[in-house]
């Protein structure tokens, strides 16, 4: 019976605080919503001061005062109302631990796998979504990564039980174009052997393309067979969808850029770090890049200590359309970080802010639903008490498709939990 009473009162101590931890979890909310006497973020304009209704997951009204009687009413006063931000590239969802292969759901075997879709990868539950969206980051673009087509990156909201409720709206396969020179400090190849190896990547790369081609033209004619690997890559030939083009280094870029010209791709270059040192050529062939993480060193030992943060900012004078991105899986929480660096080193806060609303909305031809608080949109709205780019500032709501979603994560848990902690009593 002592036996039994011992081991009860174990379980017990072993239960209770994940049934208090579970009790501190709320849950995000539906309804109708009306956000008053808050200051609206028009991304274009300023700020204005303004109310924003919420119902049925879009912002269905945008005006100096609103009155609705059924609306749960959310008071803003003092606070400022912006656009939920977009970050453009992330492992968000696809990875959780470095150090655990199993919870890597990002990096599919073979070079060429152009038809793997991210975003049935995606783990909705992930500990690190919560994290990411309590600062005001609503989407995410979720990129797989390792060969040379790696799959296809999706574009998914932070909320949601499955991946098909958190989709929002794109997809994009992803192209890592081949290097012209090192591949880092680590690399010890010489120049003959980086020579052959460029040679022998743009061959397997001619041959592949060749192939989707061919797809291309047996398709329009309907005598193709099923073949997935190809069949991705169709509406990219047939110039109905981007190309997401990952590029570093200048002659990469440059590279990129005639390919792209000679095979009359609709592309997006991602990465793009060195894009300042070509954003003339950028501008020119009108291609819109996502660039970062800025928060980076430099590349080569010869440059400046800014050339990471003033990157896109020069980009963006040049005429570039420049979104922004981290690249991160646990960090993605610091894009408006990442937005601040450029803001400050050139490319000015409006312009930054847009890089992380309107812009990427634009590039991923979802800006009729996204990146602005206007009537319509899909309802990806925070609430703030000050500039989302200062780290002091506190989110003080959060909407993502109209949903209320709590300002919880395993951040502010473990905070609340050791806020006031009982080291309990000796016996």
């Amino acid at each position: 019976m002592k036996n039994c009473q011992s081991i009860y009162k174990v379980l017990l101590l072993l239960v209770l605080p994940l049934m208090l931890t579970s009790q501190q979890v709320e849950k995000s909310k539906s309804g109708i919503f009306l956000l008053k006497d808050g200051r609206v973020e028009t991304v274009y304009e300023g700020l204005i001061d303004a109310d924003v209704l919420i119902e049925n997951g879009l912002i269905k009204e945008v005006a100096e005062t609103i009155d609705h009687p059924g609306a749960t009413i959310v008071d803003c006063k003092g606070l400022m109302i912006y656009p939920g931000m977009i970050d453009s590239g992330t492992k968000l969802g696809l990875a959780e631990i470095g150090a655990v292969s199993l919870t890597q759901d990002h990096n599919e075997i073979g070079e060429f796998t152009p038809h793997m879709q991210a975003l049935t990868a995606v783990n909705p539950n992930s500990v690190n979504i919560p994290v990411t969206r309590v600062n005001g980051v609503t989407s995410v673009l979720a990129v797989p990564s390792g060969g040379r087509f790696p799959g296809t990156a999706a574009l998914i909201n932070l909320h949601g039980y499955t991946p098909e409720q958190m989709y929002a709206g794109f997809k994009g396969v992803v192209f890592n174009y081949p290097s012209t020179g090192k591949r880092g400090r680590w690399d010890r190849r010489s120049a003959e052997d980086i020579k052959k190896d460029e040679a022998k990547a743009k061959k397997k790369l001619k041959e592949f393309w060749d192939k989707a081609k061919l797809q291309a033209q047996l398709a329009a004619k309907g005598q193709t067979k099923y073949n997935p690997q190809l069949d991705a890559l169709i509406p990219i030939v047939n110039k109905e969808a981007p190309l997401l083009i990952e590029v570093n280094q200048k002659s990469d870029i440059l590279s990129a850029i005639a390919w792209v010209n000679e095979n009359e791709v609709k592309a997006i270059f991602t990465g793009v770090a060195e894009g300042y040192r070509v954003a003339d050529s950028l501008a020119k062939y009108n291609i819109p890049v996502i660039t970062g993480p800025i928060l980076s060193n430099p590349r080569r030992s010869s440059d400046h200590f800014d050339a990471a943060y003033s990157n896109a900012g020069k980009m963006q004078k040049a005429g570039v359309k420049v979104a922004i991105r981290t690249n991160e899986t646990e960090n993605v929480r610091n894009l408006p970080y990442n937005a601040g660096f450029a803001a400050a080193y050139g490319m000015g806060w409006r312009e930054a802010f847009k890089a992380v609303t309107i812009i990427p909305a634009e590039i991923f031809g979802i800006d009729d639903k996204y990146g602005t608080i206007e009537r319509g949109k899909v309802a990806n709205v925070f609430v703030s008490d000050g500039d989302p780019f200062e780290t002091k500032t506190q989110i003080k709501h959060l909407f993502i498709d109209g949903w209320k979603v709590p300002l919880e994560s395993r951040h502010t848990l473990l905070y609340e939990e050791f806020l006031q902690r009982d080291p309990g009593v000796k016996e």
